[in-house]
């Protein structure tokens, strides 16, 4: 294999939904009949792609289907999808933990894996015994064990548990030590799915910059599967898209965060909103859209450009309530990165005479990239009488503010541009 530490050819999974194993005498028996006369399982020709969403006609199911990928030592390959598209049973076929229905796998190392809290734990053995235990199914000796204990235990955060039995253990004291257990005794692939969301803030932030230093200094292999994109594309060098159990897209994180993002994202066109529950008619936002500094219509703006987003407003309102504008600015990845209200930034409130809104934003501090607003009508101290979750997007393509010719973000993927002045 060479380089190549893992090797995916052809592998799928199939289940029968509603039962366990095959589910009928008739079935178990039609697979021995075909077995015995060395024909191929009847079972395997049948059966519909792994789509959650919709109502099948077959009581097969593919939850993997014709997968294959390399993965090379060193690299950090991360999965991304929606729930059900397949990656935690793609995880647990690699672990081990279950086999495919059809397909090979191919390895060239130790892998330790972390899939579910509290897997390969015995709940009755404490802390200390668990990681002797899981360092054994490695492959370790008792010595091997011993010189990186210390190591685990602190980095774990449970030293003062750490004699107690696991099943006494919170789920986040579960995932610390299962963690630790697993990138401390230097398996050749570390397979990481979601359970580090269970963590807090301060493990996970250490759990990533272990797994940067695992893959960077170690040149082990990291498989990574998260919904955090910024975790994904902070550590990942390959990112590969599943969809419905097939490989939709494999390429660079950025590309394929941007592809998976496009692909799932609410159309804009057609603004997801909600509105509160009242007998009253409030006022409500019934259109927004974005000029740029000439006041053109726009959805691609230069960073030099400033944007003027204007919000219509139909108001019935009998009552005389003040109300304020809010707006959030999100980027591709739903992280809100600015906020502005009319009542704090300026001290204004509207009444039932308000027609229009606009608020002129510097947009120079954004980098090239997507991004959307979320608005809100509100008054102060009350719910919200209004609200659009993605209201208009819009793109910043070009970040060349000074006119110098040099596209801002186009190598380093900072997260904003800080206005500043070089000196000498």
């Amino acid at each position: 294999m060479g380089d190549i530490i893992l090797k995916v050819e052809n592998v799928s999974k199939q289940y029968r939904l509603g039962t366990l194993g095959t589910g009928s005498i008739s079935h178990d028996l039609n697979r021995v009949w075909h077995t015995v006369r060395g024909k191929e399982d009847p079972y395997l020709k049948i059966g519909e792609s792994n789509d959650r969403s919709t109502k099948g006609t077959s009581e097969y199911v593919w939850a993997l289907r014709d997968i294959s990928f390399e993965v090379k030592r060193g690299e950090v390959l991360g999965i991304i999808g929606k729930n059900g598209a397949g990656k935690s049973t793609l995880l647990k076929i690699l672990s081990k933990v279950t086999g495919p229905t059809t397909g090979s796998i191919k390895y060239n190392g130790r892998i330790a894996s972390l899939l579910e809290v509290g897997t390969g734990f015995h709940p009755e053995m404490t802390g200390k015994e668990n990681i002797f235990l899981n360092g054994a199914i490695l492959g370790m000796t008792k010595i091997e064990i011993n010189s990186k204990l210390d190591e685990i235990i602190v980095f774990s955060g449970c030293e003062r548990y750490i004699d107690t039995p696991v099943k006494r253990y919170s789920s986040g004291m579960r995932v610390r030590l299962a963690f630790a257990v697993a990138a401390f005794l230097e398996p050749d692939i570390l397979i990481v799915d979601e359970v580090l969301a269970v963590g807090d803030a301060e493990f996970q932030k250490k759990a990533i910059g272990k797994m940067q230093d695992i893959s960077s200094q170690g040149g082990r292999t990291v498989l990574f599967v998260s919904h955090d994109m910024v975790a994904i594309q902070k550590i990942c060098n390959r990112v590969v898209i599943l969809k419905n159990g097939m490989i939709l897209k494999d390429g660079s994180p950025v590309k394929m965060i941007t592809e998976y993002l496009s692909v799932t994202k609410v159309k804009l066109d057609n603004p997801t909103f909600r509105k509160l529950d009242k007998k009253e008619i409030f006022p409500k936002i019934i259109k927004c859209f974005l000029y740029n500094s000439e006041r053109n219509l726009q959805s691609k703006f230069n960073a030099a450009d400033s944007i003027t987003l204007v919000t219509k407003i139909e108001n019935n309102s009998t009552l005389s309530n003040r109300f304020s504008f809010l707006w959030m600015l999100q980027d591709k990845a739903d992280t809100t990165i600015a906020a502005s209200s009319s009542a704090i930034m300026e001290n204004l409130f509207f009444d039932e005479t308000t027609k229009t809104v606009s608020c002129t934003i510097d947009s120079s501090s954004l980098i090239p990239g997507e991004y959307k607003f979320k608005l809100f009508l509100h008054v102060p101290k009350q719910e919200p009488l209004d609200i659009w979750e993605e209201a208009i997007s819009f793109e910043i393509v070009v970040h060349d503010i000074n006119n110098v010719g040099y596209n801002y973000g186009t190598n380093w993927n900072p997260q904003m541009y800080l206005a500043h002045k070089w000196n000498k």
